[in-house]
């Protein structure tokens, strides 16, 4: 098996994907089979990123070489007593390849998939795997009116079962000391908008300098003011699959931003050309969607004060805060764990319940007011 990237050459309806996967034979003949699967999965906004387009190829491709290393036809669905094709392969991946039970599980979603679109293209008489519930994490108390599962979900059964580590988030002391090294007053805004909104890696890359504004100026008087992150308004806003959302951001944490804008943004913004983005790198240049290089600029400014962190893990860090916070301090109408998960943009509150599950195994020390403590920061630097 090959596994190639389409060229600025490759065009599907005449559109150019560069980057797109492609499965070849051995002979270099098309694996038609997995590319319609491919053109279909990817481009059909099941996927909603181009960043998963090396997954999906990779998984594809590494699920095929194991049929073709063991002699197997990846139709032979219908095996009697003998393990499923798919069975076998996570077990290779998991007990020969000694693979991460996340890494294991994101194969079998793309190779499941792929089997699902075979069925319904009358490839395979049946599906290689069955379907079983299981019990996923719950609290009633919190969920009783967004949740009639039971705490149940139908899985593929050829899944290994998560077992999810709790999310590694900053201390207060921790997050003070990474702002401190911060000199780079473009590194430490970066920085803090990660802190301050818990956006993700791609949403930080290309959040727009357009949504910046003097509060004063608009007569915002309100603490803290509802931004929305618009895929489509022609701004650059990236979000995971282009989904709209409102953020809160902190009026204080605004006058900050529009400080920036006016008076120093623009020696990065002077190297360029009509950049849209509000993070510009040392060539005036955005950090591009999927913000590799901005996450290594995170981790290098950890590294001075011995602390291992990532853009994510600021992520965590302002959820984490800001969900004791919550508790801590209830407003009226607002159910914390519903506000996190709009904030955050998860699809499902059950992934913003892995928050509830971290601040309970905390420490006394690390229910602190966050963003007033945040704000001590800025003002003390």
């Amino acid at each position: 098996m090959e596994l190639v990237w389409g060229t600025e050459d490759f065009l599907i309806a005449g559109q150019p994907y560069r980057g797109f996967p492609i499965l070849l034979w051995d002979s270099m003949e098309s694996c038609t089979q997995a590319n319609q699967f491919f053109r279909h999965y990817l481009l059909r906004g099941e996927i909603g990123s181009k960043e998963s387009w090396p997954n999906t190829g990779r998984a594809l491709y590494d699920y095929f070489s194991f049929l073709q290393a063991h002699d197997l036809d990846w139709r032979d669905v219908a095996r009697g007593e003998a393990k499923s094709l798919v069975a076998a392969y996570r077990d290779y991946c998991l007990v020969t390849c000694e693979l991460a039970r996340n890494t294991t599980r994101q194969r079998l979603t793309y190779i499941c998939k792929f089997y699902e679109f075979a069925l319904d293209k009358g490839w395979v008489r049946r599906l290689p795997f069955g379907h079983e519930e299981r019990t996923v994490p719950r609290d009633t108390s919190l969920l009783e009116h967004v949740d009639a599962s039971g705490g149940k979900a139908l899985v593929n059964d050829v899944m290994p079962r998560r077992h999810r580590p709790l999310p590694k988030f900053l201390s207060m002391s921790q997050t003070k000391s990474l702002l401190a090294v911060s000199d780079n007053p473009h590194h430490r805004i970066m920085i803090q908008l990660a802190l301050r909104t818990g956006m993700r890696r791609n949403e930080l890359a290309t959040f727009p300098v357009a949504y910046i504004f003097d509060p004063d100026k608009a007569g915002r008087t309100e603490r803290n003011l509802c931004i929305r992150l618009d895929p489509f308004d022609g701004s650059g806003m990236e979000t995971k699959g282009s989904k709209e959302r409102e953020i809160r951001i902190s009026r204080k944490f605004m006058v900050e931003l529009y400080r920036y804008v006016s008076k120093m943004r623009g020696e990065r913004a002077s190297l360029g050309k009509d950049q849209k983005a509000l993070l510009l790198n040392h060539l005036g240049e955005t950090y591009g969607s999927a913000g590799k290089s901005l996450n290594r600029i995170i981790s290098e400014t950890g590294k001075l004060v011995g602390v291992e962190v990532h853009a994510h893990m600021l992520r965590h860090t302002y959820a984490t805060h800001t969900l004791v916070n919550l508790q801590r301090n209830p407003q009226n109408g607002i159910e914390p764990l519903v506000f996190l998960q709009r904030q955050l943009g998860h699809s499902s509150i059950q992934t913003t319940m892995v928050y509830l599950h971290l601040i309970n195994e905390m420490a006394d020390e690390a229910v602190l007011a966050y963003d007033d403590e945040l704000n001590e920061m800025a003002g003390a630097v």
